[in-house]
């Protein structure tokens, strides 16, 4: 759930960016008190999210604009479904309606892109999570989407959780040092996951107690022997290449949890229309 304030905060900023020092055009057709009635409009089917911060951008530019939504956060939409109604005035309508477009396309854009990879995986015991390859600024927004969608979250940031990727090992050497020096430093609280790129690797590693086992880029027959040779001992999360059409394979393999950015950074905006 997204908070109040930090809506609000981020709205403003969007407002001040797009906005600027006025809105010219609008400024010079629109009279101050002059009342107009939109509608928010459904151009195609999908899973709507981001509905508050639509009001919100409203709220900020105006008290005397009224937004009723007539759908909630994760309800499926189909093409012509009125989604809410915008009554006030004329000026601050046009003066917010590309941003608020701007948060509710992109956030049911997640939203559908995220339900549709949680469907293809079906009733297998397996979640599809996000990434941190997001909109700089926009996480939690996006964050939001996906679990919207019915995904799962991954990490927020980085003192989240430790996740020791190939880089990390590079530095420090071999798996082992990278697991050692990171349980030395990190706190009780923290987990630990490691990105493995061969069966070698999650051999190396199981032994010193990692909590989260990354299986990286791996072809399917491997991601099986992987999944056999940890036996429960830790999370297996599947990384990398993942798309539509294999993510049900992928979580064939018995794997826990596969985390993909197209979810994210591949989905496109659903087509919603601020209809006068």
């Amino acid at each position: 759930m997204l908070i109040d304030f930090y809506v609000e905060d981020h709205v403003k900023s969007a407002l001040m960016e797009d906005i600027g020092f006025g809105d010219v055009t609008t400024e010079s057709i629109v009279c101050e008190d002059e009342i107009f009635v939109a509608s928010l409009v459904s151009r195609c089917e999908g899973i709507i999210c981001g509905l508050e911060v639509f009001r919100t951008v409203f709220k900020i530019l105006s008290g005397k604009v009224e937004v009723k939504l007539l759908f909630k956060d994760g309800d499926e939409i189909k093409k012509g479904d009125v989604l809410a109604t915008i009554k006030g005035p004329g000026k601050y309508i046009l003066l917010g309606e590309r941003v608020a477009l701007n948060y509710i396309q992109r956030m049911s854009g997640i939203a559908t892109e995220t339900h549709k990879y949680q469907q293809a995986i079906g009733d297998l015991p397996c979640k599809i999570v996000d990434t941190r390859k997001t909109t700089p600024n926009f996480r939690a927004f996006e964050k939001y989407a996906v679990k919207v969608g019915g995904g799962a979250l991954h990490r927020f940031n980085l003192s989240d959780c430790a996740m020791i990727k190939d880089n990390h090992i590079q530095v420090a050497g071999s798996v082992t040092n990278a697991i050692k020096m990171v349980k030395a430093n990190l706190s009780h609280a923290h987990k630990i996951e490691l990105e493995c790129d061969t069966i070698e690797q999650i051999k190396e590693a199981l032994p010193l107690g990692v909590d989260i086992i990354m299986l990286d880029n791996m072809d399917l027959e491997t991601m099986k022997e992987a999944v056999k040779l940890i036996d429960h001992r830790a999370i297996v999360e599947a990384s990398g290449n993942v798309h539509l059409e294999t993510v049900r394979q992928i979580a064939q393999c018995g794997v826990d949890i596969i985390s993909s950015s197209a979810i994210v950074a591949k989905a496109p905006t659903l087509d919603i229309a601020l209809d006068m």
